[in-house]
């Protein structure tokens, strides 16, 4: 199974789910819906739920629980990955149909919503970006950091592509690809700058201030236009122009180091400049620039 994960809200209630791209489906979390479903605000009572419930199914001879995948995922209690019981959309609506519950029906409703934008957003990807958009001003950041951070998506979007053309394909290749360039630019592997900056769960880039967001850039798109002109193949080869696009965001963050006198590499959060009147742009978001 090739997937990905995203944490989805019903009700602001939050739903573990993945991705299958070969499938075209979303597989949810059941002790997450079953949380839901029993009304339940905690995590173990919901786990204990789901238990009882599997125990009664099987003893009715029902197949709906053999039927069900594990799938790695981070648990909201202490943020590891462990085996998480999942199931695809029409098996969800078994198992919430053996729960008797008055948010039945409208979580129902939600699933089909989920799994339908999932679909129109890979028929039109610009919707992935509304949505993010949208998502980013909900949270309160302003519009200049949300161009930013957008124009950043779509280079490592450029970047994890060229890998895939090189023969890149394990999530383990890739993250080991993004902490080597991260490494490199930065000083810090991925984990040793969330660890900097006081995060746990959150995404690194959404914390990351307007000088981060640009050196990182630079070293993802210098990667990406490294990779399209000598075609590399394996990780190997992959890793070694990953590091010297890297090495070209670290001379231009040692040189501006230089001329301000301090670290660009803040323990700072994002959320600490949703407000604040300073703006760095990119070149293209200059007037006259790139039209």
């Amino acid at each position: 199974m090739s997937e990905f994960e995203k944490i989805q809200l019903f009700e602001n209630k939050k739903v573990r789910t993945a991705w299958d791209e070969e499938k075209q489906e979303w597989f949810f979390s059941i002790v997450d819906v079953c949380g839901i479903l029993a009304d339940s605000k905690d995590y173990d009572t919901a786990r204990k739920y789901w238990s009882k419930l599997k125990e009664r199914l099987i003893a009715e001879g029902n197949e709906l629980v053999t039927n069900c995948l594990q799938l790695k995922m981070v648990s909201p209690k202490d943020g590891k990955r462990y085996n998480t019981d999942v199931a695809d959309m029409q098996g969800m609506l078994r198992i919430i149909q053996s729960i008797p519950s008055k948010k039945a029906e409208p979580i129902k409703i939600w699933m089909a919503q989920v799994a339908t934008e999932r679909i129109n957003q890979a028929i039109d990807p610009e919707r992935s970006i509304d949505q993010a958009v949208a998502d980013y001003r909900r949270l309160g950041y302003s519009e200049a950091w949300i161009t930013r951070r957008i124009k950043t998506i779509e280079i490592r979007k450029g970047l994890t592509d060229e890998w895939k053309r090189g023969g890149v394909t394990r999530e383990i290749d890739f993250a080991f690809l993004t902490d080597l360039m991260s490494k490199t630019w930065s000083g810090l592997t991925t984990r040793e700058y969330k660890n900097y900056k006081g995060l746990t769960k959150e995404n690194l880039r959404d914390n990351m201030t307007n000088m981060e967001l640009l050196l990182n850039a630079l070293a993802e798109e210098s990667a990406t236009e490294l990779n399209k002109a000598r075609n590399p193949e394996g990780l190997s080869e992959n890793a070694s122009i990953a590091k010297e696009g890297a090495e070209v965001a670290k001379t231009a963050r040692e040189d501006f180091e230089k001329r301000i006198g301090h670290s660009v590499v803040s323990s700072e959060k994002a959320i600490d400049y949703i407000k604040s009147p300073e703006e760095i742009p990119f070149p293209d978001e200059q007037k006259g620039e790139g039209q």
